[in-house]
């Protein structure tokens, strides 16, 4: 008898049952993320790199803890820099966020930058906590001096 036919039923059949394959409709509607998450058009960086950025989400439907996440980048580099994250509450009511974080000093200066913001859940599935994200935005902002 072959083994190797075997194996890959068995592992088709865990996958299946890992991605929630069998679950209700009705239960992934109940939980459904949703929300918003807006960045304000102005953001401060001091001399030593420290930059704050901050705007508004709205979230509900959220089983796990909830984060609102924040990068920057500048000009043609793609390289993002992560701006800290903020603990959220996923009441339906729209709350303000601010995140602040240091980056290395030069690395971002005064001047236009693009910023991407994101209201990200963490939910458990079969024991493993994976991201769900309720919204994402990207905004063109300026960075003023502090």
């Amino acid at each position: 008898m072959r083994v190797r036919p075997l194996l890959g039923a068995a592992a088709g059949a865990a996958l299946l049952l890992l991605t929630g394959a069998g679950a209700a409709p009705a239960t992934a509607s109940v939980l459904a993320p949703t929300g918003s998450v807006t960045v304000d058009a102005v953001g401060r960086i001091t001399a030593d790199g420290t930059v704050t950025l901050s705007g508004t989400y709205r979230c509900s439907g959220s089983s796990g803890p909830v984060f609102v996440s924040s990068s920057v980048r500048q000009g043609v580099s793609t390289a993002r820099h992560g701006i800290g994250g903020t603990r959220a509450v996923c009441d339906g009511a729209e709350h303000r966020w601010v995140n602040t974080g240091r980056t290395t000093p030069g690395a971002l200066v005064a001047g236009a930058a693009h910023v991407e913001a994101g209201v990200m859940e963490l939910r458990t599935f079969s024991g493993l906590p994976l991201p769900t994200f309720h919204a994402v935005q990207g905004q063109d902002i300026t960075l003023t001096q502090a």
